[in-house]
């Protein structure tokens, strides 16, 4: 396996690291918003690997090595000796398509030999729940299920995805990667504080809050929220809800990041299911505890052998909130994967996770998630 990464700015146009041998299997890409237009992304890349399927996502900031960098574009090209990739894409008109884009996406790659599936998928226009609900409805338990829902910054306005043709949104995208020559690795933490009562959702509607022990959920929160209440939705991604099913234990929790408010309605909307019944409460940072959380990824994910990409999805929450210490949960992260591991990830308003108490595949909000590929 071979790994050659790039990067692009304003100030230095194209920089290349490594050296790819082949022509490459599959090249990556996370670009901000706003910097090179999607057409000229794919041309250039193009122009430097041929016909090698190229996908890619919109961010809130991107990863190459142990750095986060913004308004770029970061690629990995990777070559596989024995093993194989094929990718797949699907286009969401609305909410209510996003488990079945899921099971059409996962079944268009489902075949003999599949060991994983990374998703990259629009941010804003999908329920992220419902999407990885069914991309898991159509391949086998044994399939690892990885990515992240592309970011815009913190406006939460549009989002896109390419797959081998130039970004744009409601788009999801999926590579499977195939053969038994392959090591995956993944992990999945947080590290965000709870605070307050838990308190029981009343009334909900898929990823729409309504009611918190019976009282609109948006007057509760904004009383929690004091000052900090006048930037939402922005501010809400520093103090998200962790829920959880009603007399489980502690350690299955899910976190949730608002993604908008409906002020007539006094509803939040979430970027994934808040299901009527379960407990919620407050969340806040804490610097050294995100570390922490990235660390514990970082170890989960290490089971690959030898060179391996690392792919990082963190929140645009956690880097929101932790400001110019952000890079301290990446040299993290390469301290532990160690010098064989080529980084790259971005900044997301959503992780595609196996949970990593109870190993159900789930979406995620808050946390840093990592996906190691090697082949043996």
């Amino acid at each position: 396996m071979w790994i050659e990464q790039r990067v692009w700015t304003a100030q230095a146009g194209w920089t290349v690291t490594g050296a790819g041998s082949d022509k490459p299997s599959l090249v990556l890409y996370f670009a901000a918003p706003g910097t090179l237009p999607a057409e000229d992304i794919l041309a250039d890349l193009r122009a430097a690997y041929g016909d090698a399927p190229i996908v890619g996502c919109t961010t809130g900031g991107e990863i190459l090595g142990s750095e986060v960098i913004d308004d770029s574009v970061v690629v990995s090209a990777l070559g596989f000796a024995l093993a194989s990739v094929r990718v797949a894409s699907r286009d969401l008109a609305d909410l209510s398509q996003s488990r079945a884009t899921g099971a059409a996406l996962a079944g268009d790659l489902a075949g003999e030999g599949l060991r994983a599936l990374f998703i990259l998928s629009d941010g804003t226009k999908v329920n992220g729940d419902a999407l990885v609900a069914g991309c898991l409805s159509a391949v086998p338990p044994d399939v690892v299920v990885t990515g992240g829902l592309a970011g815009d910054g913190a406006r939460f306005q549009s989002t896109a995805v390419g797959c081998d043709d130039p970004m744009r949104p409601g788009r999801v995208a999926a590579v499977g990667f195939y053969g038994e020559s392959l090591s995956i690795g993944h992990g999945s933490f947080g590290g965000w504080d709870e605070f307050g009562p838990p308190r029981t959702i009343t009334r909900s509607a898929a990823n729409v809050l309504y009611e918190l022990d019976g009282e609109p959920a948006l007057d509760l929160y904004k009383r929690y929220l004091g000052d900090e209440a006048q930037g939402l939705p922005g501010s809400a991604l520093l103090f998200p809800l962790s829920i959880r099913p009603a007399g489980e234990d502690a350690g299955g929790e899910v976190v949730r990041t608002i993604v908008g408010i409906d002020e007539q309605a006094k509803s939040m909307i979430f970027a994934g299911d808040v299901p009527t019944g379960h407990l919620a409460r407050l969340m806040r940072g804490n610097f050294d505890n995100l570390v922490d959380g990235a660390g514990r990824a970082a170890e989960a994910a290490s089971a690959s052998v030898g060179p391996c990409l690392g792919l990082l999805v963190s929140c645009i929450g956690r880097k929101l909130l932790m400001g110019q210490r952000i890079a301290e949960e990446v040299e993290i992260v390469s301290d532990v994967l160690g010098k064989t591991a080529s980084l790259m990830g971005f900044y997301s308003y959503g992780e595609i996770s196996p949970h990593g108490f109870t190993g159900k595949c789930e979406l995620h909000n808050q946390t840093m998630t990592i996906t190691t590929i090697s082949e043996r």
